[in-house]
């Protein structure tokens, strides 16, 4: 069977996978005699070319087409990690992981609530509560992190916890059933029951569903966003234009939203900035120490395939106005390709004012204002009981901001005596709520006029008394530049009002400043688990805001990516950083750990309304002046 695809069908290298590749790539591997019949796969991908591939790219360039295939196979009890050429028509790779496992799976979650449903153990824990009707019982199986006393050293485990419905289209999360953990071996059948004892289950509904609520406001008057002349961007593939902009976006199954080869118009200078921009691991550490949430660390990128659960997105309900939306392709459990719809929205918005000034020296004063508006490119993924909204913003005076958005459900424990702990708050009646964090690791591949950058740090500090600060009022800016990657391990610090410079020295303004961009952090917290704890070995890339790297094509994930599902730990920033390599002048990726320490509040159940976290790159004497100069004044209203 000859299953070579014709590559020259796409424009572009960085464009995304079809479903004729996956479905071409997926019969290469099959053909290849590696996997069993039960081997299924996690998900699939293009790989992406060298650098140097998709920067010179030309178009009708021929390139070669390889698509990365990761799954798991029973038989074997191991992950595999594979990459096909459809150019040459070839397995060109394939390789047994030996730390570490491919993403949970659907094949993964429906076999452990089977598995659940004939264990003896698991039925007499059920019955001991009072559940007879087990078609109410919401088993979720969690990623583990580990596998328990008594069960084989490379299980494919997870670790189940359960909440009972009154019936099946109510809010499950507010009946939990406290006290019961079953871990489940999907590769060899294996359960083992952690039974804490009964705890009654809480009776308040906790609904939000539009349908079942008592009552909805009716005082909203309609709210609509028109650009009757359409919308300022301009689409063509995956390559989006929009006033001095210019991006390749698509959706990977590991990070999410991906931003390619970022750049800006510079009255007519084409100014490379960013040559790739993503999320690369996230991790979510409970700081509650009961044995329910203890174990709790999900690494929700790496994990769970945060790309997969990427939303069908809805005009009106998660984008407004003038929108343009791009879909994806992934590949399920089974081998077989799944187009989905408007993953990635795109749209502008108004932002408020960009600048503004009125000369009260004329004897008509007149206001010259600026009305900001926004490129907004956007993704939302569900995560289990949770949703992450990634949001990136584009301004017109050369501004790139990320921003993610929090919301869903929050993790649950039944308190009979109402009485929480500072580890657990109380959040409604019987429930308590266990603390965590949401830390977020942004691969930043610079490519700041060119690849030769250098990273700085500036700390605002006060002059000493003397002389030149006779007043003791005075304060300065210093910066230092980073040469080694020891050195770039840094930690946010809002006192000295900290940020971090990407320069390039080579390239200069009109001031003789080397041009470049400064990533603007919030005040953000790291990774609050004790070094020695299983999260702080497996999503190590937590405590520190900032890294900085050496540009290497295979250092692409802060932890094992992929493979981060059950690894010990020790992969991605901290094996990267241990060489200690040099990163003044070079090629360089910055990556930038951020996110919130949730302490759960009643106004967070039963939904979480939505909470921000992200950070700024603001241009640092990259434009030899305001850029926004040349925007339009809104209207003649403005000066009469």
């Amino acid at each position: 069977m000859n299953t070579n695809v014709n590559t020259e069908t796409n424009s572009h290298p960085l464009d995304r996978c079809s479903g004729v590749e996956l479905d071409a790539a997926v019969a290469l591997l099959k053909q290849s005699g590696n996997l069993s019949e039960e081997a299924y796969f996690a998900n699939g991908f293009a790989d992406e070319p060298d650098k140097e591939v998709v920067l010179g790219f030309k178009a009708g360039t021929p390139f070669e087409r390889v698509i990365r295939l990761i799954g798991h196979d029973p038989q074997q009890k191991q992950s595999f990690d594979a990459r096909v050429s459809l150019t040459k028509n070839e397995l060109v790779q394939f390789l047994w992981i030996e730390d570490g496992q491919a993403a949970v799976t659907g094949v993964d979650v429906i076999k452990s609530i089977k598995l659940l449903h004939k264990n003896s153990d698991w039925l007499e824990a059920m019955s001991k509560r009072g559940i007879e009707d087990l078609s109410l019982v919401h088993v979720e199986p969690w990623v583990a992190g580990r596998r328990p006393e008594g069960m084989s050293a490379n299980a494919r485990a997870f670790s189940a916890i359960f909440f009972l419905h009154k019936e099946l289209e109510d809010n499950h999360y507010a009946r939990p059933v406290e006290g019961l953990i079953a871990h489940v071996d999907v590769d060899s059948d294996q359960v083992i029951i952690e039974d804490h004892g009964v705890v009654p289950i809480p009776e308040d509904d906790g609904e939000y569903a539009a349908n079942r609520i008592q009552s909805l406001r009716q005082d909203l008057k309609p709210l609509e966003i028109t650009q009757p002349e359409g919308p300022s961007f301009e689409v063509e593939g995956q390559v989006i234009k929009w006033q001095k902009w210019k991006m390749h976006v698509s959706v990977n199954p590991v990070e999410g939203l991906v931003l390619h080869d970022v750049r800006y118009d510079d009255d007519g200078k084409d100014r490379p900035i960013l040559y790739r921009a993503s999320l690369s691991d996230m991790v979510v550490p409970y700081g509650d120490s009961s044995p329910m949430h203890n174990w709790k660390h999900a690494l929700d990128s790496g994990e769970t395939n945060m790309g997969h659960g990427a939303n069908s997105l809805s005009l009106g309900c998660d984008c407004l106005g003038e929108i343009y939306y791009f879909d994806n392709t992934i590949l399920k459990a089974n081998g077989e390709a799944q187009e989905v719809k408007n993953v990635i929205c795109l749209h502008e918005e108004d932002y408020g004012v960009l600048w503004k000034h009125t000369n009260m020296m004329l004897e008509k004063p007149i206001p010259e204002v600026r009305r900001s508006r926004r490129l907004v490119v956007s993704c939302f993924h569900t995560v289990g009981n949770y949703e992450y909204g990634f949001y990136w913003y584009f301004y017109q005076d050369g501004t790139i901001q990320m921003e993610v958005k929090l919301t869903g459900h929050i993790g649950a424990s039944v308190v009979p005596d109402g009485l929480g702990t500072d580890t657990s708050p109380m959040v409604a009646p019987m429930i308590s709520s266990p603390i965590h964090q949401h830390l977020f690791c942004f691969r930043l591949d610079f490519n700041l006029d060119g690849a030769q950058n250098t990273v700085c740090e500036t700390n605002v500090e006060a002059l000493p008394v003397g002389p030149d600060n006779p007043l003791n009022s005075g304060f300065r800016a210093v910066t230092t530049p980073f040469k080694s990657e020891s050195e770039a391990k840094r930690e946010v610090d809002p006192r000295k009002s900290r940020s971090w410079k990407v320069i390039n020295a080579a390239v200069r303004n009109q001031v003789d400043q080397p041009v470049g961009y400064k990533l603007l952090p919030q005040s953000s917290p790291v990774l609050l688990s004790g070094d020695e704890s299983l999260p702080a070995k497996r999503g190590a890339f937590a405590k520190h805001n900032l890294w900085v790297t050496p540009y290497q094509s295979d250092e692409l994930y802060a932890d094992a990516g992929p493979f981060s599902n059950l690894h010990s730990g020790g992969a991605g920033l901290p094996a990267y950083t241990s060489k200690d390599r040099a990163i003044d002048d070079t090629d360089l990726v910055v990556w930038h750990t951020f996110g919130v320490t949730h302490v759960p509040r009643p106004e967070d159940w039963p939904i979480m309304p939505v909470e921000y976290a992200g950070f700024t790159l603001l241009p640092v004497g990259f434009f030899d002046q305001n850029p926004a100069l040349d925007v339009p004044p809104p209207s003649k209203a403005c000066h009469d």
